[in-house]
């Protein structure tokens, strides 16, 4: 569920730069004092969420490669009954006890992140229309370089039959990219790289 923002005008785009870290997750870079803890870091979950738990982990992979150490990366899912923790939703009421939404820096030796979040269930593709998406994941991905934010998907390997259903990815005209949408589930992990070029190049969605 994206939030309407038709009522503010578009601010400059610009590189995220060297230091998007120091602004949005200080604590990381060593810079302590300025909040408790980062916004958006930890589980997105408390012992009282319904739903599975899992682990999301993955690398934000450049043309050559090479993982990058300075990406971040923030995510946005429903509830594990497919309701957002949002005031734009009128669905129903979600689950109080799950956050919805998480940042994560890049480690910086081996260039992953890492979300332990719950699995997300089903949501419509559009107020007024009744088809349902298969459980997914929005990612929103930040780096020194990248001039405007990229937004992704992830899917899970383990929904075949709602990935098949699912409105978005029934729209990807070359079936062989489909695959850089899904997640990769063993147990409890999902393991989702991000290729911002190549080969492998994952699917980026103008939102």
């Amino acid at each position: 569920m994206v939030q309407k923002l038709d009522y503010l005008k578009e601010t400059a785009s610009q590189t995220a730069g060297p230091y998007v870290h120091i602004g949005c997750t200080p604590n990381f870079t060593g810079i302590h004092g300025v909040y408790d803890s980062d916004l958006g870091s930890g589980p997105l979950y408390n012992d009282k969420t319904r739903g599975e738990r899992i682990t999301i982990k993955g690398r934000v992979i450049d043309g050559t490669g090479t993982p990058l150490r300075d990406a971040l990366v923030e995510i946005w899912q429903a509830d594990a009954d497919g309701f957002y923790n949002s005031p734009s939703e009128t669905r129903g009421k979600a689950d109080p006890n799950f956050f919805g939404w998480g940042r994560c820096p890049a480690d910086m030796d081996s260039g992953e992140f890492t979300f332990q979040t719950i699995k997300p269930g089903r949501v419509p593709f559009r107020d007024k229309d009744p088809r349902l998406m298969a459980p997914h994941v929005t990612l929103w991905i930040v780096a020194r370089g990248i001039n405007i934010g990229l937004n992704t998907r992830m899917y899970f390997s383990d929904e075949p039959e709602a990935n098949a259903e699912d409105p978005i990815l029934k729209t990807i005209e070359h079936r062989v990219r489909v695959p850089t949408l899904i997640g990769q589930r063993d147990g409890d992990v999902v393991t989702f790289d991000i290729h911002l070029q190549g080969e492998k190049e994952t699917i980026f969605f103008d939102i």
